[in-house]
């Protein structure tokens, strides 16, 4: 088995190796090639991926380049993990939105859309490559805004599905809470990627006893903490939100605190410095603790388990990921994505049935899908006029006055990106 990630040189990857060696039972990989035009972070990647791999006893082989077409012939998935224009560029999405008094943050709102028309046009030039090279590969997207690249790739005819760690990172915390093995929980999980809600957390398969109740009544403080929402939040909704549900819930608190300290792009970009250092060091052979606050936890397990199932080699055999909704969510149009519980095998993943959903969240779904839509019209065709409907589409925005200065900020800050600007 071949696998090859996309963006091999990012600081993310000895996550993704360490869970390829711990968990090669599950996925027996015999080939794992790192592609990225950064040389000289992928010789730092490249080399610490091989000693954990050696450290792991793991028989496969890693290689690195710098040639996509080579390094995706003949591989079995590709892992998509990108960052068009790097952490620059998120630094500037996580500023120039608070100018306006908007939120300013990589994965959601004016920051989200300009990641999205910089990133769509580049994943889209790579899936072509890889399906004239080898149209049987399945591509795994992990690059933001994954609900919004997934759909590109799938309606450009794409064998792909998105993954996002929000909902594995969920199953961890809860299963710890709970005094259980993370296998043992089921979520029912439900949204957009970077939307969602967990409406019942169930023990022991998808059918299992609903515990989000006793989760809630004797953990409800801790939960609350980790989101950073009131503790009476949760008990008035009676679910868990993503942690991203902050944005929306609690707008103006969150502007007001993004301006007042350093970005989040800041500190990950010091991050990725300390961590590059470290990855030179010939006798680190193992992922350094440094990099769990580097984001992304449990990612590797994820990852795993989804390209597992997608090329037929066990794998759970029910997860969370993003793919068209195909009438799960009967308010959205088929060809919407959606991340919830689905069944996958090797034929790709089917949603499970989801119940008639409060109003108080199809409506908001409802409302970013229609962004979103936009939003990925936007990234295809260009153009300064489609940039602010969606921009003013987007409950985070929403006003014509925030959606001119924004839409002129996004166009400044990313032309270089942008063919059509």
């Amino acid at each position: 088995m071949k696998l090859t990630v996309v963006g091999g040189g990012s600081t993310y990857t000895p996550e993704l190796i360490d869970g390829f060696a711990r968990l090669r039972d599950t996925l027996p990989i015999e080939e794992l090639v790192l592609v990225d035009p950064a040389a000289d972070r992928l010789e730092l990647v490249g080399g610490l991926a091989r000693r954990i791999f050696a450290k792991q006893g793991h028989p496969g082989r890693i290689t690195t380049t710098s040639d996509l077409d080579a390094g995706v012939e003949g591989a079995d998935a590709v892992l998509l993990q990108l960052r068009v224009g790097g952490q620059a560029a998120r630094e500037r999405d996580e500023t120039w939105p608070l100018e306006c008094g908007c939120v300013g943050q990589e994965t959601t709102g004016a920051g989200g859309l300009a990641k999205a028309l910089r990133t769509v046009p580049v994943v889209l030039d790579i899936a072509e490559r890889v399906r004239r090279t080898n149209p049987d590969a399945w591509i795994i997207d992990f690059t933001n805004p994954v609900g919004i690249v997934t759909r590109a790739l799938l309606q450009a005819g794409h064998k792909a599905v998105g993954l996002c760690n929000v909902a594995i990172g969920f199953q961890r915390k809860f299963a710890k809470l709970l005094g259980v093995a993370p296998g043992e929980v089921h979520l029912d999980h439900v949204g957009l990627n970077h939307l969602t809600w967990e409406l019942g957390v169930r023990l022991g398969g998808p059918d299992g006893a609903n515990v989000l109740p006793k989760l809630l009544a004797e953990h409800g403080d801790a939960v609350a903490d980790d989101l950073r929402l009131p503790r009476q939040v949760l008990d008035r909704l009676g679910v868990v939100p993503s942690y991203y549900l902050r944005y929306y819930y609690a707008h103006d608190e969150v502007v007001r605190e993004l301006g007042t300290k350093p970005s989040r792009a800041a500190e990950v970009a010091e991050m990725e410095r300390q961590l590059l250092t470290m990855y030179g060091d010939p006798a680190l052979d193992e992922k350094p603790e440094l990099l769990a606050k580097r984001g992304g936890a449990f990612y590797s397990e994820a990852a795993v388990d989804l390209a597992a199932s997608l090329l037929g080699n066990g794998g759970s055999p029910v997860q969370v990921v993003n793919t068209y909704n195909n009438g799960t969510l009967p308010f959205l149009a088929d060809d919407a994505v959606i991340e919830v519980q689905a069944r996958v095998d090797a034929n790709g993943p089917v949603p499970l049935a989801v119940p008639e959903l409060d109003p108080l969240y199809a409506g908001l779904i409802a409302h970013v899908t229609a962004y979103e839509d936009l939003a990925l019209e936007a990234a295809l065709r260009g153009g300064r006029d489609r940039v602010f409907r969606a921009l003013l589409a987007h409950p985070l925005v929403g006003q014509y006055a925030y959606a001119e200065g924004l839409t002129d900020r996004l166009i400044a800050h990313n032309r270089e990106h942008l063919a059509w600007a």
